[in-house]
């Protein structure tokens, strides 16, 4: 099976990592190859299309490619369509389809780390490509509030349509420090994200308000947000276990199996053995 990660410049991606140690658990590691395929963005079409002919079964698409590649494909699952962002190629007889493994990742992570989203008061900080999944995850698991907060939180734009669709408020950063906190808070932004990894995207006082605390960087492993969190005894969980589900998903896709939340686990810890 050829499979493979797409994007732009990819030399530190940890794609292929993930990927390796799955093969290596399911000792499939002769009948997998999985690599790197840079492309620029004029390219993409041509690009699928040599993959398909190659014989690929599927690829991961990576930022900035996760909405260039969707007019090309030929169907797109319901998550990926709702969102506006494909991470998964699935290359088929019938043409290649999209799906959005960032949604169930997201979800998969929270389950693990036993942080309920159902009635709660969920506050997502930023409004970049990673942080549509993870609205519409919560969403989808009902949370009695989601607070979106954005650098342009009054902007018209397809963001902006989009968190009403699901019936997110957005709130700028300057309301978000005087708010009262919440239940659940996601940082969405590459605040605190190596190398900068004294960064924090809010202050002590406001992350002290949240009982729960997600933040999706996974290097370093412990930001400063989590930190935060925990001096205030918060339940924290870092972006490294929704990186390998997001991938493990992926696989399940393209082999046509469910593959066990153990062996998640154990990449997961695996991964964090190479991060501070």
């Amino acid at each position: 099976m050829k499979l493979g990660v797409i994007g732009a410049k990819l030399g530190h991606t940890a794609s292929p990592a993930i990927h390796e140690k799955l093969f290596r658990i399911l000792q499939v590691e002769g009948q997998h190859q999985y690599g790197v395929l840079e492309m620029d963005r004029s390219d993409i079409p041509n690009e699928l299309q040599r993959l398909r002919d190659e014989g690929y079964t599927g690829a991961n698409v990576t930022i900035p490619y996760k909405l260039d590649v969707m007019p090309y494909l030929t169907d797109i699952s319901r998550e990926a369509r709702i969102i506006g962002a494909v991470n998964t190629l699935h290359f088929t007889d019938n043409g290649i389809f999209g799906y959005n493994t960032d949604y169930s990742g997201f979800g998969r992570s929270l389950e693990h780390a036993g942080i309920g989203i159902q009635k709660k008061d969920c506050v997502v900080l930023g409004s970049g490509g990673g942080a549509r999944a993870i609205i519409q995850y919560l969403a989808d698991s009902g949370a009695k509030s989601i607070t979106v907060v954005s650098r342009h939180p009054h902007s018209k734009t397809e963001f902006d349509a989009f968190t009403k669709t699901v019936g997110a408020d957005t709130i700028d950063y300057q309301d978000f420090e005087y708010s009262q906190g919440g239940d659940v808070l996601v940082n969405c932004t590459p605040v605190g994200m190596f190398p900068d990894v004294n960064g924090c995207p809010a202050s002590e006082r406001i992350i002290a308000a949240f009982p729960a605390v997600v933040d999706i960087v996974y290097n370093p492993k412990d930001t400063q947000i989590l930190q935060a969190a925990r001096r205030h005894g918060a339940k924290t969980l870092n972006g490294m276990y929704m990186l390998v589900a997001q991938a493990i998903g992926s696989e399940e896709i393209w082999m046509g199996r469910t593959i066990d939340s153990s062996v998640i686990e154990q990449i997961a810890k695996e991964m964090e053995s190479y991060y501070e």
